[in-house]
């Protein structure tokens, strides 16, 4: 009689969440499909695996045994099939990158890395700040984090500064850069998603934000940098970000206090098993890094001494 697959499956789940609901979650089945293939299990095996005396199904002795071999047998196997699956057909480099990277830096570039490497097919995504990043599917991604990332299999490498500062267009400063804390509410405050990173910044200024009526909120760092270059008010922003806004004059920097320098951007380095594929990510790395360090057009192609 064949071994259970799809009831093994099951049982993992279960063994791993704890319950035969999470693990109809887990698996987007109904819990009644969980509880039948365990009783199928059940029943192959000739007893039961579960106490199922109280509020929660206990593995016996035995059960644990089963779901710790299990799962590693499932795990090798996935690992073998994203194997077969790369070398039967490698396909894009996919590069994830929170919106603010992916508009301001990364596009704006991208152009310099695809001449220097033609023969190298890539994917650009969305990286969104906050949830987590499958690297089965991701080679590399530009991420926004509070200190250095830390993933398992991972390289974490910093690639920019975080640290935000005020800025507007120059057509709303008629009356000249702003000092008191009243001048710059004048202006108008624009907000990334709270009103925390102005309240961080007047703290450091030495004063309460002042209160403000009608306040702007934006969800995304890219519709904040849009009210700003449309002179609808002052934002608090990455100034790696910005610096070409800045060095067009698009956008004015108030000041040099700052807030946010526990927080910068890093590039994240898949490991690979394809070497084809490991190498792409290499040439890709070093392009962003020289690229990032303003090296001459040769050095960051990778053709340079």
């Amino acid at each position: 009689m064949q071994i259970p697959l799809n009831a093994l499956r099951a049982f993992e789940a279960v063994a791993k969440t704890g319950s035969f609901k999470a693990a109809a979650d887990l698996l987007f089945v109904t819990q009644s499909a969980v509880s039948h293939q365990i009783r199928h299990l059940e029943d192959w095996l000739g007893g039961p695996l579960f106490d199922r005396e109280g509020g929660r199904p206990k593995l016996l002795p035995h059960g644990a045994e089963l779901a710790r071999a299990v799962s590693l047998s499932l795990a090798e196997m996935e690992a073998a099939c994203t194997r077969a699956k790369v070398g039967q057909r490698a396909g894009p480099l996919v590069i994830a990158a929170i919106p603010s990277v992916a508009v301001c830096w990364l596009i704006p570039r991208l152009a310099g890395f695809r001449a220097a490497h033609p023969e190298v097919e890539i994917r650009v995504v969305y990286a969104m700040h906050g949830r987590d990043i499958d690297f089965r599917d991701v080679h590399l991604a530009f991420v926004f984090a509070k200190g250095r990332p830390d993933f398992l299999s991972v390289e974490s490498e910093p690639f920019l500064g975080g640290e935000s500062v005020p800025v507007c267009s120059p057509t709303i400063l008629r009356g000249g850069r702003p000092v008191r804390p009243s001048e710059y509410l004048a202006l108008g405050l624009l907000h990334d998603t709270d009103q925390s990173g102005w309240a961080a910044w007047f703290r450091r200024m030495g004063v309460p934000m002042p209160v403000q009526t009608g306040a702007a909120v934006f969800e995304d760092f890219n519709l904040l940098r849009a009210a700003a270059l449309a002179g609808q008010g002052v934002a608090l922003c990455p100034a790696a970000m910005i610096r070409p806004d800045l060095d067009a004059g698009r956008l004015v920097q108030l000041s040099d206090v700052s807030v946010l320098e526990e927080y910068g951007y890093h590039l994240l380095t898949a490991e690979m098993d394809d070497p084809a594929r490991a190498r792409d990510a290499r040439a890709f790395r070093d392009w962003a890094f020289a690229s990032r360090d303003g090296a001459t057009p040769e050095a960051a192609t990778g053709h340079g001494a």
